[in-house]
């Protein structure tokens, strides 16, 4: 080429100074047909604040021809091409702004179930026409009565979100029921979700167990298979502790009150123990025991009075009930849950051959520590009698001549060396220097006059900004629902569904309603005499 034209081709990008870029953005060209409407942003994503939409998404930059001749044709326009990380955390942004879509029943069949190695579950709920992937962790699975199984019509419990790294909309599990669960399942975990607001299933109340308890307190039902079997584990595992039964009902409409009272029996008897100077008589440790059976037989241990009464015992409390799938709200509440009653004897008590075989080994480990002990001392003499042989007068000062003149030579060659490499250094960069001194001056002059400039547009550009933002905030003061609140006006709901009432005839008589003012809500009832009435 002949010259270097002073204006870009018809076919560049704007400068950077005509469109802003941001990070991550690239703008290409592209034509479009000047009959072609304007393209809307995608539904849910806003659009960059300050900048016009088009067909490259939200936020696109504007695709008006700058007004400098020759550079920017008419039709082309800057095009946004979005990250695939962009795209799904936009996704992710607008479900989880969703509040229908952040805590939801849903209803559908379980297509094939995979559980990982860690635990977790993931299957498909399906109906008729489509089906939503699932993911179902471990610690919220094993907590749950029932277990996901192909075919199995269920209700589940949950969220929806977006897995990024895969783009995959999912729906995390944390409880699933069989469909048309009934009246206890409903009973069950609105309690349970109540207590849990109030603090009684948190892990930082719970307490440690005793090592090995004297004795202990066991709360079951005296003629049943579980105390037979508790009894049975203690005298395998630890026959050393003492076991005290405490006998309750454990079904049917007395056994809350029951159980409760028992409790209070195994703190008087705690109290009596201590008071009679009998501590070790006095139980440690606390087992609430019942057999396996359905959700009715189960109930009284999802009572709130019991659930209270675990919570506030003075002993820590180790629940067993039911059968390793049962889970019951005293679960929940008890400082430690084991499958069943058998599992609970056993955490309470050591095992004795673990036990014996522990202390062979600290027999072992004294030995060795005794003998090495015994050898580091001897090592620890000889060491001390050699650092008095070196540190006798005769040798110091032999050592010490010795080590001064070493240094002195290094010091002197190490100054010679190092003022010698410090004249080459300083010879070398004279020279480098020398030609380019004067040119590196006019460049940083203009540098720092070009900085200037740049100054001045960025200070005109965030005026603009300021001003837009202040002008889209009075807009949207005025236009929201709380001004009109504000002017005196009010939203009628009504207060079974919460629905808004447009219509008399929508709030006959007798219809209780929820008036939303400015600053609350007012209850209110339709007269019989209104505009609903009959």
């Amino acid at each position: 080429m002949s010259g270097r034209s002073s204006e870009p081709p018809d076919w560049a990008l704007p400068s950077w100074d005509a469109v802003p870029e941001e990070p991550g953005e690239r703008l290409v060209p592209v034509m479009r047909p000047r009959s072609a409407p304007p393209v809307l942003p995608i539904s849910g994503v806003p659009p960059v604040p300050g900048a016009p939409t088009g067909l490259g998404g939200p936020g696109a930059r504007d695709a008006s021809p700058d007004p400098r001749p020759g550079a920017n044709p008419p039709g082309t326009f800057g095009l946004r091409i979005l990250g695939v990380s962009e795209v799904t955390r936009a996704i992710r942004g607008a479900i989880r702004a969703d509040p229908r879509l952040l805590d939801l029943w849903v209803e559908g069949e379980i297509g094939r179930v995979t559980v990982s190695s860690a635990g977790h579950a993931y299957f498909a709920l399906k109906d008729e026409r489509n089906q939503l992937q699932c993911v179902w962790f471990r610690d919220d699975r094993l907590r749950s009565a029932f277990e996901a199984q192909a075919g199995l019509r269920v209700v589940a419990h949950g969220r929806i979100d977006v897995f990024e790294s895969q783009g995959a909309l999912q729906l995390y599990v944390d409880s699933i029921q069989p469909s048309g669960f009934g009246d206890l399942t409903l009973r069950f975990e609105a309690l349970k979700a109540r207590l849990a607001a109030e603090g009684l299933f948190d892990a930082g109340r719970k307490r440690l167990l005793p090592q090995r308890p004297a004795t202990i307190a066991v709360i079951t039902s005296p003629t049943g298979a579980v105390w037979k079997d508790i009894c049975t584990v203690l005298a395998r595992r630890w026959p050393l502790t003492r076991v005290v039964l405490v006998a309750a009902q454990v079904q049917g409409d007395a056994a809350p009150a029951s159980i409760v009272a028992a409790f209070r029996k195994v703190e008087r008897y705690v109290a009596d123990r201590m008071a009679a100077g009998q501590p070790d008589a006095a139980p440690r440790v606390t087992i609430l025991a019942r057999g396996g059976g359905s959700l009715e037989d189960l109930w009284p241990f999802n009572d709130e009075v019991v659930v209270r009464a675990v919570v506030g015992h003075s002993l820590p409390v180790v629940c067993g009930v039911g059968h390793e799938a049962d889970v019951t709200l005293a679960d929940f509440a008890a400082d430690v849950r084991a499958p069943t009653p058998s599992a609970a004897a056993e955490i309470v008590v050591p095992d004795r051959a673990d036990f014996v075989s522990a202390l062979r080994a600290a027999g072992r480990r004294l030995d060795g520590t005794a003998t090495r002990v015994v050898g580091a001392a001897s090592r620890e003499v000889l060491a001390e009698r050699r650092a008095l042989d070196r540190l006798s007068p005769a040798a110091q000062l032999a050592s010490a001549r010795e080590r001064a003149g070493l240094l002195l030579d290094r010091a002197t060659r190490a100054v010679t060396d190092d003022v010698a490499a410090r004249r080459r250094v300083v010879e070398r960069l004279a020279v480098r220097l020398a030609p380019t001194v004067p040119a590196r001056l006019v460049r940083d002059r203009a540098r720092f006059e070009r900085a200037g400039t740049l100054d001045t547009l960025v200070v005109r550009r965030v005026a603009v900004a300021r001003g837009s933002l202040g002008t889209a905030t009075a807009t949207l003061a005025a236009l929201g629902p709380q001004a009109t609140l504000d002017r005196g006006y009010a939203i009628v709901h009504r207060a079974s569904d919460g629905a808004i009432v447009r219509e008399p005839a929508e709030a006959p008589a007798g219809t209780r309603l929820r008036l939303r003012v400015a600053h609350g809500e007012l209850p209110a009832t339709v007269d019989a005499d209104g505009p609903g009435g009959a």
